[in-house]
C-alpha cells in the first residue's frame, strides 16, 4: 500500500494478487472480494484525512455506495491495483472515488476493471454516535468543488427518497410462477461475529441480520436485484429490528467464454411491481448513458 501525498486531493493505492479462494470455479474473482478492497481503500484514505486535524480521533465509516461499475472481470493470478482519491468534502462527509486496475504480471497487460464512488462519515473513537467535522480539501480548480457539491446534493436527495421506501418488507412466497418477482424473492439470516467486523466493531458484533432480495428489473442481458438488510440486536433487544442497508445490484449471466447470455423477461403482477420495474428501467438507462459518456471521455 502506498500513500500519495497531494495537498489538493489526498489519494492512496493498495495492491494484492488474486488467489484461488478469491474466485469462483472458472477463475473469475468474486465481486465481493473487489468490493471489500474498494471499501477498505476508501476507509483508509477517509480516516487518514479526517485525523489530520486536532481534536477527537475518528474513523471513517461507510455511509453510502453511490455507484460501483464492474467493467471487466478479474482473474486468479492477476494483481488488483485499487486507487482511492478524495474528490469532495462536506461538513460531515467525504466523497471517495475509486478505480481498480488489473495487471497480468506475466504479460504486463493492464486494464481498468472497476470504478466506484463512496461516501464516508467520520465517527469519534470515544463515542461512535458522534460525527466529527471533516477538514476541507484544496481543489485545483473552482469547478471541481461546484461539481462535487452537486453530487453531494443529489446523493443526499436520493438518500431521503430511499428512507421513505425503507418500510417495505419482503415476504417470501413459495411455489410461485417462474420468472415472477415472487419467484425471485429469497432471504438469508446470519449471526454477525467478530470476523465480520472492523477493528471498531462495525458491523456491530452480536446483531442478527436478515438479508432479503428480489428482482425488480430485467433487460435483454441484465438483471437488477433490490436487497434489504434488517438488523435485530440480540443484546439490546428493546431497540427492535431496524433497516440497516438497502442496495440495488445489477447482474449479467455469462457463458463459459464470459459472453453475456439472454435474460428471460420478468413477469409482473400488480401496480407496485410495475412501478418498481419502471424505476429500475430508469436506473438502467441512466447508468447506460453514464457508461457511454465515460467511454467517450477516455483517450
Amino acid at each position: 500500500m502506498s500513500l500519495l501525498n497531494s495537498q489538493a486531493s489526498p489519494s492512496i493505492q493498495i495492491c494484492r494478487i488474486m488467489r484461488p479462494d478469491d474466485a469462483n470455479i472458472v477463475g473469475n474473482v468474486h465481486g465481493g472480494t473487489i468490493l471489500k478492497m474498494i471499501e477498505e481503500a476508501g476507509c483508509i484514505i477517509g480516516t487518514r484525512h479526517c485525523n489530520t486535524q486536532k481534536g477527537d480521533r475518528c474513523v471513517a465509516a461507510l455511509a453510502r455506495v453511490e455507484r460501483t461499475d464492474f467493467l471487466y472481470p478479474m482473474f486468479i493470478g492477476e494483481v488488483a491495483h485499487v486507487s482511492a482519491e478524495i474528490t469532495y468534502t462536506s461538513k460531515h462527509s467525504v466523497e471517495v472515488q475509486v478505480t481498480v486496475l488489473s495487471e497480468n504480471i506475466v504479460t504486463g497487460a493492464k486494464k481498468v476493471t472497476n470504478k466506484a464512488t463512496l461516501w464516508y462519515v467520520p465517527l469519534s473513537l470515544q463515542n461512535v454516535d458522534k460525527t466529527i467535522e471533516v477538514p476541507p480539501i484544496e481543489y485545483s480548480r473552482p469547478e471541481q468543488e461546484d461539481l462535487g457539491k452537486k453530487r453531494y446534493e443529489a446523493q443526499k436527495l436520493e438518500r431521503l427518497e430511499t428512507k421513505e421506501r425503507n418500510g417495505d418488507v419482503i415476504t417470501h412466497v413459495s411455489l410461485s410462477e417462474p420468472y415472477t418477482v415472487a419467484f425471485s424473492q429469497s432471504s438469508l439470516i446470519h449471526l454477525i461475529g467478530p470476523s465480520d467486523c472492523t477493528l471498531l466493531g462495525f458491523v456491530h458484533g452480536g446483531c442478527v441480520i436478515t438479508v432479503s432480495g428480489r428482482m425488480t428489473f430485467t433487460s435483454n442481458k441484465s438483471m437488477e436485484i433490490e436487497v434489504f438488510v434488517d438488523a435485530d440486536p440480540l443484546v439490546e433487544a428493546d431497540k427492535g429490528k431496524y433497516r440497516a442497508v438497502t442496495a440495488f445490484f445489477t447482474y449479467i449471466s455469462l457463458d463459459k467464454d464470459n459472453k453475456p447470455l439472454p435474460v428471460p423477461p420478468l413477469k409482473l403482477n400488480g401496480e407496485e411491481e410495475q412501478k418498481r420495474f419502471e424505476e429500475g428501467k430508469a436506473r438502467y438507462l441512466q447508468n447506460k448513458a453514464k457508461r457511454l459518456a465515460d467511454k467517450e471521455r477516455q483517450p
